[in-house]
């Protein structure tokens, strides 16, 4: 079985469950949203369907897929040092681009004459 890492490292798996984070699609509204081939769509679906990413319900004969979040859970686990890391450093960014912001003279605005 592959981890979840290996299962969202392809690119055209992580575009479908971008799809699927706003609402539910129908294999053909994958499709044509992401221009791929219908086989294409139906084959990482069944990927991610397998490793419990996405959910599938019959309506008539349309087969609607929505997100299920849980996987997602280990990956948020793995990047939250990370996230803090960031977080750190963006709001020093954040801090030190105010002290610039205060310490220019302010400009009156002036409209040029054509």
């Amino acid at each position: 079985m592959e981890s979840v890492f290996e299962i969202i490292a392809e690119p055209n798996r992580r575009a479908i469950l971008s799809l699927l984070v706003s609402s539910e699609q129908s294999v053909g509204e994958i499709e044509r949203q992401l221009g791929m081939p219908q086989p294409t769509v139906s084959k990482h679906l069944r990927v991610l369907r397998d490793a419990g990413f996405v959910e599938c319900t019959v309506d008539a004969q349309r087969r609607l897929y929505r997100l299920n979040p849980e996987p997602l859970q280990e990956v948020a686990d793995w990047l939250a040092p990370f996230r803090q890391f960031w977080s750190a450093h963006v709001d020093a960014l954040e801090r030190h681009l105010d002290r610039i912001d205060r310490s220019r003279p302010t400009r009156k605005k002036t409209r040029r004459r054509k």
